[in-house]
């Protein structure tokens, strides 16, 4: 059996990008003359650490293999990484747990299919790990259904050609999904659907690839979304992420307008066309 393809964009370039983000007057170092280059120098990086220059070089050159729990921190606060993305860093060195080959990414957890029953006038779906929707509510299904037959948000947003007019703010909507799909990478190293997805996307999608070789992880964490969907018009819907402990990278998103406005007013008139 051949090896199996991994997403591009390991522990180096993770690095590399964010030390090209930080302006080193920021920081307060003294610096002489132009830069060929924006953001920090390696043995800046090194000094502010803690830790010899070629320790680091070696790092972001990937022949570094067992960086320390100690090392990893010390970098991130060096090059001042938000939680997640601090997350992630500890990830790419192989410092978290992971997933056995025996999980199952595409079965639905019972706790969250009783959940989606539990929101009768929002968007309710299932996203796995490489965010295709595993289960919807009635509601979910209506605003979906502009994408009817495409199951990946992923795919739909870079290549289904009404994901620019569904969702209003489509260049937001991609980045955060991005960098939510960069994190999944890195908790869910052996997941095959992540990897297929990366390496297709980033084929066939400059615009996905851009977004992924800035090397920037978040979480699908609360979000305001805007749809003018076909049928119904504009809708805006605030969007909450739930988790579920035991099953692990799971993640239930649910959409909910504005009690008594023209969105919740909208969102009912699709959800009746389609049951009829």
């Amino acid at each position: 059996m051949s090896e199996q393809r991994r997403p591009r964009g390991g522990l180096g370039d993770f690095l590399r990008a964010h030390r090209g983000r930080l302006d080193p007057h920021d920081l307060g170092l003294v610096t002489h003359g132009r830069r060929r280059v924006a953001g920090l120098r390696r043995e800046e990086v090194a000094v502010l650490a803690g830790v010899s220059s070629d320790y680091y070089t070696r790092l972001e050159q990937d022949r570094e293999r067992n960086p320390s729990a100690s090392v990893l921190d010390a970098i991130g606060r060096a090059l001042r990484l938000a939680p997640e993305a601090r997350e992630h860093l500890y990830r790419l060195a192989g410092l978290h747990p992971r997933l056995g080959p025996d999980t199952r990414y595409d079965q639905v957890h019972p706790a969250l299919r009783q959940l989606l029953d539990a929101f009768p006038t929002s968007a309710a779906y299932v996203l796995g790990p490489a965010f295709d929707v595993l289960a919807t509510n009635p509601v979910a299904a209506a605003l979906l259904s502009p994408f009817d037959g495409s199951t990946n948000m992923v795919r739909i947003l870079f290549g289904h050609p009404e994901a620019r007019t569904v969702f209003v703010d489509w260049l937001e909507v991609t980045t955060r999904t991005v960098h939510a799909l960069r994190l999944q990478a890195g908790r869910f190293p052996n997941d095959p659907g992540i990897h297929g997805l990366v390496e297709d996307m980033l084929e066939a999608h400059p615009e996905f690839r851009s977004l992924w070789e800035d090397q920037v992880v978040g979480e699908l964490t609360r979000a305001f979304k805007v749809f003018a969907h076909p049928a119904a018009g504009r809708m805006e819907l605030t969007y909450q992420t739930f988790d579920v402990h035991d099953a692990p990278g799971q993640q239930l998103l649910v959409g909910t307008p504005t009690p008594g406005s023209r969105s919740a007013q909208a969102l009912g008139y699709l959800v009746s066309m389609h049951a009829g």
